[in-house]
C-alpha cells in the first residue's frame, strides 16, 4: 500500500466529512421536509424545530450562522416550503432564526446570486420561480437531491455526466502526465482498501478525486469548469445513506480499466469504461445512449 494511500485512510478515518483538498466541498445530509401547498406569507412556526435557532446550533458544520442561514432558507425554497413569489421579510427571518439583520441580509444576497430569489425596491425580497434558479450550483444540486425533487435531480445529474464524462475520458487518454496516472492508480488502490474496511468515506474521497483529476488531465477549460458538478452528483448518487457511488468490486474494477486505458493512451477504451461505471441506473442508458464509434 503506497504511502499516500495510508496517509488518505488514515486522514478520512479522523475526519467526520467532506472532501480533501483546498476545494473541498462541504456537503451533508439534509432532512426531507414535506412540501405542503401553503397560501400567503411564509408561516415559519409548526415546521421542524431544528430548522430554527440558527444561532443555538453553533457552528458545527464549518458555516457559521451566515452560511447555515443560506442552507435553511435554500433548502426550505428547494423543498417548496417557500414557492414562488413568497415575500421574505427580513425582520420576520431575523426573529424566527434568532440572527441579526446583518447575517439576514448577507444569506438573502447569497441565495440571490444563486438565483432563488430576488429584491426589488417597493416589493421586498420575493422567491423566484425554478426557471431562474442556477440549477449548476453545487448547493441547488444537493438541496434538489435531498429533498422531494430528488429522483429527478440524481436523473438528470446522471445524464449529465453521461454527456461530461466519457468525453473527459476520452480526452484525457490524449494527455499522458506520469504524476496524474500515478495519482488515479493509487486513488484505485486506495478505494480497493476502502472496500476491505468497509470505509465508505475514503472510499468516496478517492472516488472524488479520481473524477476530478480525469476532468482535470482532459486539456478542456471547459469541462474542467464542470469538475463541480460531477463532485456533486458523486456525492448525491448514493443517497443520504452512503453519500457516494455504492463502493462495490465491480465499481472498482470500471475505475482500473479507466486508469489502464489512459496509461496506454486507448481514449476509445477510456471512454467505454467510463460507460460502464456510469450504467448505475439503467433508465440513464435508455434515455442516453452511446455515441457510435467511428
Amino acid at each position: 500500500m503506497s504511502t499516500l494511500a495510508h496517509t488518505m485512510m488514515t486522514t478520512a478515518r479522523s475526519t467526520e466529512s467532506g472532501l480533501p483538498g483546498p476545494d473541498a466541498l462541504d456537503r451533508y445530509s439534509y432532512a426531507e421536509t414535506p412540501a405542503p401547498d401553503r397560501v400567503g406569507p411564509p408561516v415559519w412556526d409548526g415546521g421542524d424545530p431544528e430548522l430554527g435557532r440558527v444561532g443555538r446550533r453553533g457552528a458545527s458544520r464549518g458555516r457559521g450562522l451566515h452560511g447555515q442561514l443560506v442552507q435553511q432558507l435554500g433548502q426550505m425554497i428547494v423543498s417548496g416550503d417557500l414557492g414562488a413569489d413568497r415575500p421574505l421579510v427580513p425582520e420576520e427571518i431575523g426573529q424566527r432564526f434568532e440572527v441579526s439583520r446583518t447575517v439576514v441580509r448577507e444569506s438573502l444576497r447569497v441565495l440571490e446570486a444563486k438565483g432563488l430569489v430576488s429584491a426589488r425596491p417597493n416589493v421586498g425580497t420575493r422567491v423566484r420561480p425554478v426557471s431562474d434558479w442556477n440549477l449548476l450550483d453545487p448547493d441547488i444540486i444537493e438541496w434538489r437531491a435531498f429533498g422531494p425533487q430528488r429522483d429527478d435531480q440524481r436523473r438528470e445529474l446522471s445524464e449529465l455526466r453521461w454527456t461530461i464524462e466519457p468525453l473527459a475520458a476520452r480526452l484525457a487518454a490524449g494527455h499522458g502526465r506520469e504524476d496524474v496516472q500515478q495519482r488515479l492508480v493509487d486513488m484505485v488502490e486506495i478505494m480497493g482498501h476502502a472496500l476491505g474496511q468497509g470505509d465508505g468515506l475514503t472510499f468516496s474521497r478517492a472516488d472524488a478525486e479520481f473524477h476530478a483529476l480525469l476532468i482535470q488531465v482532459a486539456g478542456n477549460r471547459m469541462l474542467e469548469h464542470l469538475a463541480g458538478i460531477v463532485s456533486s452528483a458523486l456525492h448525491v448518487s448514493g443517497g443520504p445513506g452512503t453519500g457516494c457511488e455504492r463502493p462495490t468490486e465491480a465499481s472498482i474494477a470500471h475505475h482500473a480499466r479507466i486508469a489502464d486505458a489512459l496509461a496506454a493512451g486507448d481514449g476509445s477504451a477510456a471512454e467505454a469504461a467510463m460507460r460502464q461505471l456510469l450504467t448505475v441506473h439503467p433508465e440513464v442508458e435508455r434515455v442516453v445512449p452511446a455515441p457510435r464509434e467511428h
